[in-house]
């Protein structure tokens, strides 16, 4: 009797037992932070090649590293291309401001 009168209080028990289900942590989105910096220093080595190459040539080395890392990520591919190529097409003017800087000295060193 104890048990039946269990059972009749208690009709609809069984539907709300897996209501709760454990839910597996989420990973955060990626963030373009790879992208950003790249950008970011492909765009200052770009505007200091013709001027400050000491500041230009390194800017843009760490720009090609963050660029080619970012483009392995997802998020912000667009920005990590974009830093990618301004720290390419930087290092063009530091070349050649290196190079006729260095026929400079090499031609007065003859006289």
């Amino acid at each position: 009797m104890y048990n039946d009168m269990n059972q009749n209080q208690y009709p609809n028990q069984g539907q709300f037992q897996n209501q709760y289900q454990y839910q597996y942590p989420q990973q955060p989105p990626e963030s373009p932070g790879f992208g950003v910096a790249s950008m970011v220093l492909g765009i200052i080595s770009l505007c200091l090649s013709c001027c400050a190459y000491f500041i230009s040539i390194p800017c843009a080395i760490v720009g090609i590293i963050l660029g080619l890392i970012g483009l392995k990520k997802q998020a912000g591919r667009g920005m990590a291309t974009a830093g990618l190529v301004c720290s390419i097409i930087s290092f063009i003017p530091a070349i050649i401001l290196i190079s006729t800087g260095a026929s400079i000295v090499s031609s007065l060193k003859n006289f």
